[in-house]
C-alpha cells in the first residue's frame, strides 16, 4: 500500500509531504496506481519548484522502496499550496476509486 502524508501549517499552508510504499495492484512496471500517485507527487514537487518561490527541501528520495519526502521549511503559500491541494484531490480520487488497500492519503494538522 502507498501511504500519503500531507502536513499542514495553517489554513492555506503546507510543511511536509511524505509518501512511501508500493500499490501492489499489479506487478512492478505494471502497475497504474503505484504511477498514478508517482507522477501526481514527482510532479507537484517539481511544478513548486519550477513555478513557484516557495523553497523546498527534499529529505529523502528512494525509488526503490517508494518514498519521497519532501519538507517546506517556510510552509507554502499561494501557488505552492494551490498546487499540494490538486495533488491531493487527484489522491483522494485515486483512493475512492481504487480503494484505501492500495492507496492511503493522511492529512496532519501541526
Amino acid at each position: 500500500m502507498i501511504d500519503v502524508c500531507v502536513t499542514s501549517c495553517g489554513e492555506h499552508s503546507y510543511k511536509r509531504i511524505d509518501c512511501s510504499g508500493h500499490a501492489g495492484f499489479a506487478k512492478g512496471g505494471k502497475d497504474i496506481v503505484c504511477a498514478s500517485v508517482s507522477i501526481l507527487v514527482i510532479n507537484t514537487v517539481n511544478s513548486i519548484e519550477t513555478f513557484t518561490k516557495c523553497k523546498v527541501i527534499e529529505a529523502e528520495e528512494d525509488s526503490a522502496k517508494g518514498r519521497v519526502s519532501v519538507i517546506f521549511p517556510e510552509g507554502t503559500a499561494g501557488e505552492a499550496t494551490l498546487l499540494i491541494d490538486s495533488m491531493l484531490l487527484g489522491i483522494r480520487s485515486i483512493e475512492e476509486q481504487y480503494g484505501s488497500k492500495y492507496v492511503k492519503l493522511t492529512e496532519v494538522k501541526e
